[in-house]
């Protein structure tokens, strides 16, 4: 994991560290302070190294590494640890949160109105990690979801609002988190092809709103709403990337724009020519994962190499969790938006087969090897990113208070921790598949640091809801020809 405060070249040893510099103070022959000895020191100890000169950003960066240290180190007498020193999942707590936010809000968020698709998702999709059943939600989201769709294609944010590609997401996904065929039957998708044809541009990349911005969430979730709902990839007529010779399609230069969105450090931006985030690095591998299998095209379009030396150095110790950008703080919604994108790296490496290429060199296999520390990131979650108060929900960061978007993020990472997805040619009879499907096992072993009854539900690696639901809107739409 990267030093949390060694960013600048400019460093001094521990040792020599003034006694007012705003660090942890750590006993040299007693450990780390306070600390449960099942704790690691490398979670409750403070960098070797840390930048000499202050500034903002660094003091900054120093009170949020004390105030993680302070709960990886077991010390509070408000939770439940185990053996590992690691908190239990307030399962409880969190449910009656979520479920909270569902209900009818305060007034202050009326300027979220556009927003509404977005609380629908976050608040199903944690429920349904955490074991929920959000089918008893069904009516209610299909009569939200026909009061916000648009007679010419796609969802807004609320009734007469102008469709847009996230809302129009959020909406697809909340419906398949309901499930059930009425649920799907809600989306007009011949219209909603048609808006999407409209959103196409002939650089390849898709804007978010008619008239507005391009970058690669418009890339992502026109995959994911096309995969869904088995919606036909040819453009319609009307379309500004439509060509004649008929050789354009929805996904037509897609996996392009993505590759011109790498940068120099390695990592992802939004557009061409912008600063790399960790929330565009998972946009972009999961966009190219539904496109194509992952060992065929994601080395193809990226700098692989150069993409997992940035996505390492978001992780930070001691704190263990991600940084969605350069220098800056831990965040716990980033573990998704960056511990989502590690299942994708490993079948980026490990997927290849002699079944793509029988005279093909078998490559190294990478199965025995965790790019980052998943102890340290299910600390942070577990430890730092719970609400311990009544409130329940997930959080940012100890100093700050739970909400329903980082409930859902937080716990979409803890998912990935937990379970191993990998790339299988056969189905369950052992029957040769035309292209590899996404299987997924729990991970157990000896290092595992949270107990069972902590273990939430598999999280598919790029539809980024529970595997289950993913399957079942899928399959209903492949059954359907045409529109």
């Amino acid at each position: 994991m990267a030093s949390s405060t060694s960013q600048n070249t400019s460093t001094r040893p521990v040792e020599n560290r003034d006694e007012d510099d705003g660090f942890v103070d750590v006993p040299e022959d007693d450990g780390p302070r306070h600390a449960s000895p099942a704790v690691p020191k490398l979670f409750t100890e403070p960098p070797p190294i840390h930048e000499e000169y202050s500034t903002d950003t660094l003091t900054v960066q120093t009170q949020t590494m004390n105030e993680c240290v302070e709960h990886l180190a077991a010390n509070s007498m408000e939770l439940d640890y185990n053996h590992r020193g690691v908190p239990r999942l307030r399962r409880e707590a969190h449910i009656k949160f979520l479920k909270k936010q569902l209900g009818t809000l305060p007034a202050p968020f009326l300027v979220a109105d556009a927003s509404r698709p977005w609380f629908l998702f976050w608040c199903l999709n944690g429920l349904a990690l955490l074991g929920e059943d959000t089918t008893s939600y069904r009516q209610q989201v299909i009569a939200t979801a026909k009061s916000m769709q648009n007679p010419t294609g796609g969802f807004g944010g609320g009734h007469g609002q102008m469709s847009h590609l996230a809302t129009t997401f959020a909406v697809v996904l909340a419906l398949a988190l309901v499930g059930g065929e009425e649920a799907y039957e809600v989306i007009d998708r011949k219209t909603l092809w048609r808006w999407l044809c409209s959103l196409k541009e002939p650089d390849g990349g898709v804007q978010m709103v008619y008239g507005g911005e391009v970058d690669i969430r418009g890339a992502y979730c026109t995959a994911v709403i096309v995969g869904l709902l088995n919606m036909p990839r040819e453009l319609s007529p009307d379309s500004p990337a439509y060509s004649p010779d008929g050789n354009t399609t929805l996904f037509t230069g897609l996996a392009e724009y993505i590759r011109r969105c790498q940068t120099f450090e390695g990592g992802i931006s939004g557009r061409p020519d912008a600063e790399a985030h960790g929330a565009y690095a998972f946009c972009a591998l999961a966009c190219l994962a539904i496109l194509d299998a992952p060992h065929r095209i994601i080395p193809k379009y990226l700098d692989l190499p150069r993409l997992i030396s940035w996505l390492s150095s978001r992780q930070y110790a001691p704190e263990g969790g991600f940084s969605g950008r350069t220098n800056k703080l831990v965040d716990g919604c980033y573990s998704h938006w960056l511990g989502g994108c590690w299942p994708l790296i490993d079948a980026a490496l490990n997927g290849a087969s002699d079944l793509d290429d029988p005279e093909s060199k078998p490559q190294p296999s990478t199965d025995l090897v965790d790019w980052y520390s998943r102890e340290g990131l299910i600390r942070y979650i577990l430890c730092c990113a719970q609400d311990e108060s009544k409130r329940g929900g997930l959080r940012d960061k100890p100093s700050s208070s739970s909400d329903a978007y980082h409930s859902c993020y937080v716990l979409s990472g803890l998912s990935t921790a937990q379970y191993k997805w990998g790339l299988t040619y056969f189905n369950e009879d052992e029957m040769l598949l035309a292209e590899p499907t996404w299987k997924v096992t729990p991970r157990v072993d000896d290092s595992q640091i949270y107990d069972q009854q902590d273990r939430v539900e598999a999280i598919h690696p790029t539809y980024t809801i529970p595997d289950q639901k993913f399957y079942d809107m899928q399959g209903y739409f492949a059954s359907k020809a045409g529109f």
